[in-house]
């Protein structure tokens, strides 16, 4: 049964820290908890029933008065995390505001557990460059911005996406091609691979090397059109049409030149 005031996580907290040797006060100078031990700086406890955002500004304003601050609350149901979050999420926030975690968990027979989840310790946050660099080029690789921030459990217009719509869009404009034209005309050089994996199931191998739409790629086409609309006119470039026509001409070419068989 959830405690009905922050007051009750007084008693067990304080009496962690006397068994470590702290001397405890409650309510000074506007902070929950003190606890003071010889000569070392003073650990500030705030409480609160449970955690959220106004615990942690006042965990950060005691900031100023030391660097050993806690924030305390009640341990919730069955030990999970607030929030629908991870412990380790929590462990890395307030690591990084520089705060530590204390719970309280009661009992209807034993005494309250205290834990200590993390430490007040400072916090240095390193960029991760590899994961900062992919954001970077999935921004530039997108066309513009078809997904609205904060949309939950919605399908979302990647630059993996655009690049197979765009090949869809060519497709179903031009019929059949091979890798290399969708290549040539994309500029894409991961278009093999593209085709290959075949996330979407848009793409089907009509024959080797050759590929066109499924029915899905279709109905691509049409859910995503304000997507198509924006890309770059479907004309092919010069070097797609002389590879396509090039492709077409050599077989016949070939068949013209088998000499006749005799007959005699």
């Amino acid at each position: 049964m959830p405690i009905k005031n922050e007051t009750e996580l007084y008693a067990p907290i304080k009496q962690y820290f006397e068994e470590r040797g702290y001397t405890v006060r409650g309510e000074v100078k506007h902070c929950d908890m003190v606890a003071i031990r010889g000569e070392e700086p003073p650990v500030v406890v705030e409480l609160k029933k449970s955690f959220n955002i106004p615990l942690l500004v006042q965990g950060i304003e005691r900031l100023r008065l030391t660097s050993e601050v806690y924030v305390a609350f009640e341990l919730p149901n069955k030990g999970r995390a607030p929030h629908r979050l991870q412990w380790d999420d929590l462990r890395r926030l307030c690591r990084m505001l520089g705060l530590g975690i204390m719970t309280v968990q009661f009992y209807k027979r034993k005494k309250p557990a205290v834990d200590v989840v993390c430490e007040p310790t400072p916090y240095m946050l390193r960029a991760n460059k590899r994961a900062a660099l992919k954001v970077v080029n999935e921004f530039h690789e997108r066309s513009g911005d078809y997904n609205v921030g904060g949309s939950f459990q919605q399908k979302l217009m990647t630059a993996y996406r655009e690049k197979s719509l765009h090949c869809v869009q060519l497709l179903i404009t031009y019929g059949p091609l091979s890798p290399r034209q969708l290549r040539d005309y994309t500029g894409n050089k991961a278009v093999s691979s593209l085709l290959q994996k075949n996330y979407y199931r848009w793409f089907v191998r009509q024959s080797r090397g050759i590929y066109h739409i499924t029915p899905l790629g279709e109905k691509a086409l049409s859910e995503y059109a304000h997507v198509v609309a924006a890309f770059p006119t479907a004309l092919v470039p010069l070097a797609v049409v002389q590879n396509i026509v090039q492709d077409e001409l050599v077989p016949a070419a070939t068949q013209l030149n088998t000499p006749n068989e005799s007959h005699d």
